[in-house]
C-alpha cells in the first residue's frame, strides 16, 4: 500500500455534546466494535462494574463524568482510526477547543428527549468556524424522544446546520422498532437485549410488503409518511456540503443498547475526509509532503502516577516518523531528538516505531514543550494556525498547606499550568493565582495535586471575574492605574494581565485609560508588544 493509500484510510474526529447525551457511551461502543475492547464500559459505573475506557482519570470515575480529552486509536474494516473523547462539561470548554483542532471532523451526540443543548451549541460554534464537517448521532431512542423532524429541524434552527437523515426511527421508546437506513435501502430492526436484524427492500422501499406484518401497523404508516416527506421536502444528499460542514448527515440510535451503532460507523468512514491541508501562518502543509511536521494540541501530565510522567499529544500533519529521528522545536529553534513516541488508548500505551500524517502520537516530554508547538524537518521555521486561549472568570490564591512540600506543590501547579486545563498565574509578590472557566477546574485541580502531587493547598476566593491582557511598553504606569477592585498578575508566559472586579469596573477603567490596549484573548505562545 502506498502512502497516500495509507493516508487516506486515516480519520480523525472530535466526539462533542452537551452532558450525559451519551458522547462517552458511544465512543466504547465504537472501540468495541473495532475491538480496541472487548467489553464496554459505562460512565455511571456501579460498584465493581467495569470504567468507561476512555474516562481513565480517577475523579473521572468517581463523578461518571469526563473532565479531561482522550485519545484513542483502533481499526476498522482497513481504517484507522482516532477517537477524541472531549470533556463534555462546559467547565473544560477549552481543552474541547484544542481538541478540535487537530480533527478532521466532529460526531455531535444529541439526547433525543432533550434536543441541542447549551454546551452542543457552543462546541458546535467552534467546527463550524473552522469548517469541519458535523455528522450528528440522535441518541437514546429506546427512550421516549422529541419528534424526529422536531429533532432534525432543531440543527437548522438552533444551530443554522441544514441535515440529511441517512437512517430514520421506527418509533420511539416502549414502540421504538428501529431505524430505515435511507442510502442502504434496508430497516434494522430493534430487539430489545437480542441482536439486530436486517431486512433488505425491494425498490418500492418501505412502500413494498417486505415489512408488512414486520413492524406494527402505527409505525409502517407513520414511516411511510415520513419517508414520502423527507423524498419530497428533504435536502439533498450532497457529498460536497457534507465535506465543507455546509450539511449534517443524521443518524439515529441508542448508544446505551449499542443500536444503530454499526451503521452510523460504517457510513461515517466512507463519508468523513481522511487528513487534508493544514493551514500554517505561510499557506497549507500538505499530508502528502515529505517534510515531517505536526503540532502539540494537549499535555497531560502524571497519565501514569507511578512513573510521574508527562505525555504531549502530537497530531502529525505530514510526512513520515521514525523513531529516534532529530526534528527542529519552531518556537526556540532548538532540534529535539524524539526517542520514544506511543500510540494511545485513553492512559494506555503502546511504542510507536513509525507513523504518518493522519496519526495522533504521544511524545514523552521532560518540560520542553508547549501547547501550540510545531515539530518539524524543514529547515524553514513552520507554525501552524495558533491555539488561542481565553482568560477565566474565577479566580482563586492557593497556597500549600504544608510548607515543607513546597516544592510538590510547585511542581504540581507547573504541570497543571503547561497542561493548559486550568490557567495559573502569579502576583507581584509571587503568589499563585489560578484562574478557571468553572468551579469544578478548581476541584479537579486541588483532587489532582493532592493525588498526584501529595500537596493539600488552601484555596482562597478573590472577588474578580474579568481578565484582560494588557499590552504596553510602560508596565509602571499601568501598576499606578489599578486600584483595589482590580490586580496586576502575570501568565504563565510572563505576559501581564489585569483581573477586574466585574464588567462594570473593565468598562469603567477602559474610559479612563483610553490609551491601555487590553486584549480579550491570545494566541498560545504569543507575545504582547
Amino acid at each position: 500500500m502506498s502512502n497516500a493509500d495509507k493516508i487516506n484510510s486515516r480519520r480523525i474526529f472530535g466526539i462533542i455534546s452537551h452532558p450525559d447525551a451519551g458522547k462517552t457511551t458511544l465512543t466504547e461502543k465504537l472501540l468495541l466494535h473495532g475491538g480496541a475492547i472487548r467489553e464496554a464500559g459505562t460512565v455511571k459505573a456501579r460498584r465493581n462494574a467495569k470504567f468507561a475506557t476512555s474516562d481513565w482519570m480517577e475523579i473521572e470515575k468517581q463523578r461518571g463524568i469526563s473532565v479531561t480529552s482522550s485519545v484513542m486509536q483502533f481499526e476498522y474494516k482497513g481504517k484507522v482510526i482516532s477517537i477524541m473523547d472531549t470533556p463534555g462539561h462546559n467547565d473544560f470548554g477549552e481543552d474541547t477547543y484544542r481538541i478540535l483542532t487537530s480533527v478532521d471532523s466532529a460526531v455531535m451526540v444529541i439526547d433525543g428527549a432533550k434536543g441541542i443543548e447549551a454546551q452542543t451549541r457552543k462546541l458546535f460554534a467552534v467546527c463550524s468556524m473552522r469548517g469541519i464537517p458535523v455528522f450528528t448521532f440522535i441518541n437514546k431512542l429506546d427512550r421516549e424522544t422529541k419528534d424526529a423532524f422536531e429533532l432534525v429541524e432543531e440543527l437548522e434552527n438552533v444551530l443554522g446546520l441544514p441535515s440529511v437523515p441517512v437512517t430514520w426511527p421506527i418509533g420511539s421508546g416502549m414502540n421504538f422498532q428501529g431505524v430505515y437506513d435511507l442510502l442502504k435501502n434496508e430497516v434494522i430492526l430493534y430487539k430489545a437485549g437480542k441482536p439486530s436484524e436486517t431486512i433488505e427492500l425491494s425498490d418500492e422501499g418501505v412502500f413494498g410488503p417486505e415489512l408488512e406484518d414486520i413492524i406494527a401497523g402505527y409505525n409502517l404508516s407513520t414511516l411511510r409518511d415520513e419517508i414520502e416527506l423527507i423524498q419530497g421536502a428533504g435536502n439533498e444528499f450532497d457529498m460536497d456540503a457534507i465535506s465543507h460542514g455546509k450539511l449534517s448527515p443524521v443518524f439515529f440510535g441508542s448508544a446505551l443498547a449499542d443500536f444503530g451503532v454499526t451503521a452510523f460507523l460504517e457510513h461515517f468512514l466512507d463519508m468523513s475526509p481522511a487528513p487534508g491541508p493544514r493551514k500554517t501562518t505561510e499557506g497549507y502543509v500538505n499530508p502528502t509532503d515529505e517534510e515531517f511536521s505536526g503540532f502539540i494540541f494537549k499535555i497531560q501530565a502524571n497519565m501514569n502516577p507511578a512513573h510521574r510522567d508527562r505525555l504531549a499529544f502530537f497530531r502529525i500533519c505530514s510526512g513520515t516518523f521514525h523513531r529516534g529521528m532529530t526534528v527542529t522545536l519552531s518556537r526556540t529553534g532548538k532540534q529535539m531528538k524524539i526517542a520514544q513516541a506511543t500510540e494511545l488508548m485513553a492512559n494506555a500505551r503502546e511504542n510507536v516505531e513509525t507513523a504518518i500524517a493522519g496519526d495522533i502520537i504521544g511524545i514523552y516530554d521532560t518540560g520542553n514543550y508547549q501547547i501550540g508547538d510545531t515539530l518539524t524537518t524543514s529547515k524553514q521555521p513552520l507554525f501552524f494556525e495558533p491555539l488561542p486561549t481565553f482568560p477565566p472568570e474565577l479566580f482563586c490564591l492557593v497556597t500549600p498547606k504544608n510548607t515543607m512540600k513546597a516544592k510538590h506543590f510547585q511542581k504540581g501547579v507547573d504541570q497543571l499550568a503547561q497542561e493548559g486545563a486550568i490557567q495559573v498565574y502569579r502576583n507581584e509578590y509571587n503568589e499563585v493565582v489560578i484562574g478557571a472557566v468553572g468551579q469544578l477546574q478548581f476541584e479537579v485541580f486541588e483532587y489532582r495535586l493532592k493525588n498526584e502531587y501529595n500537596s493539600d493547598i488552601r484555596m482562597d476566593y478573590l472577588d474578580f471575574s474579568v481578565a484582560r491582557w494588557v499590552a504596553t511598553d510602560d508596565l509602571e504606569a499601568v501598576k499606578r492605574t489599578l486600584d483595589s477592585r482590580s490586580m496586576l498578575v502575570y501568565d504563565h508566559f510572563q505576559r501581564p494581565i489585569i483581573l477586574f472586579a466585574n464588567q462594570f469596573t473593565l468598562n469603567y477603567y477602559m474610559e479612563r485609560h483610553q490609551d491601555i490596549r487590553l486584549l480579550e484573548a491570545l494566541d498560545v505562545n504569543s507575545t504582547l508588544g
